[in-house]
């Protein structure tokens, strides 16, 4: 699935000054770009390759994104470059409900802040970090100039995707309720895994990575998860112009099994308005 980026070509690397991970104003800034693949499933069928083109077009927005990871030797500061509708030069106000905010990420003190707006409300989810079993292979590719090595992991889906809200996860959720409600030795709903394949590099000694991905003994470069490819396009170590990195502070707190909560309890709320209307 990767090599479709093309990776050589498209990655770039500036060394502004030597590599010094152990100096105290070490710093590393890198460019992610972010390609996601959709199944428009039966209703796709129904569509001629035209139209499915024409759709592909309006979504392009959502499934390929650019994103900047800036990191010293224990934080990060991952957030999305341009939250523009590139179609229409709007903020996408349906789908920054459900997006990532600006995360930061401590591996030393094991932190995740993230800062969310849903509706409207700003909320602060303070957390600890995804936590990741990696398994480590001996398999290597290079990635613009740096040797990279192959590490793969399973992580139940909800988990990646806590921001994020699915009809789908709340017939789940209900069905748990259900099973548990009627018999409490049955076995519940299987909980959906995503394989996570990770390439890092340990010229560049960080535990960092793009979104919820960490704890590689190398910044990881590339990451494939079901069905979206992050890989680095640019990646600049020590720069001129430094970033400064610090957690974002304003909102309300919570946490992410909180936030989610709040998500599906205002959805419920949307279908219940929506059908009382109806009938009304």
């Amino acid at each position: 699935m990767s090599s479709s980026f093309k990776i050589c070509s498209l990655f770039a690397i500036v060394l502004c000054l030597s590599f010094n991970l152990n100096g105290q104003d070490f710093q590393g800034q890198a460019t992610y770009i972010s390609k996601s693949t959709m199944d428009l499933g039966r209703w796709g069928d129904r569509l001629s390759e035209e139209q499915k083109k024409e759709v592909k077009a309006r979504l392009k927005n959502r499934l390929e994104k650019t994103y900047t990871l800036v990191f010293n030797k224990e934080e990060s500061v991952f957030d999305e470059n341009d939250k523009l509708d590139v179609m229409s030069g709007a903020t996408d106000s349906w789908g920054k409900n459900f997006a990532a905010g600006e995360q930061y990420k401590n591996v030393k003190t094991n932190t995740q802040i993230q800062d969310q707006e849903f509706y409207g409300k700003r909320f602060l989810v303070k957390d600890s970090l995804q936590p990741i079993t990696w398994v480590m292979g001996s398999e290597t590719k290079q990635i613009g100039n740096y040797t990279c090595f192959k590490a793969t992991a399973t992580i139940p889906s909800d988990e990646l995707t806590w921001f994020n809200f699915s009809w789908d996860k709340l017939r789940r959720q209900n069905n748990t309720g259900e099973t548990a409600n009627d018999d409490a030795d049955a076995v519940g709903p299987e909980i959906p895994m995503t394989e996570v394949e990770a390439w890092y590099s340990p010229q560049i000694p960080v535990g960092h990575g793009p979104s919820e991905y960490w704890g590689l003994p190398g910044l990881i470069l590339e990451v494939s998860a079901g069905d979206t490819v992050m890989l680095c396009s640019k990646l600049v170590i020590n720069p001129e112009e430094k970033v400064e990195i610090k957690a974002p502070n304003k909102g309300k707190e919570i946490t992410k099994d909180a936030y989610q909560e709040t998500i599906v309890e205002k959805m419920k709320e949307f279908r219940s308005n929506r059908t009382g209307g109806r009938r009304g």
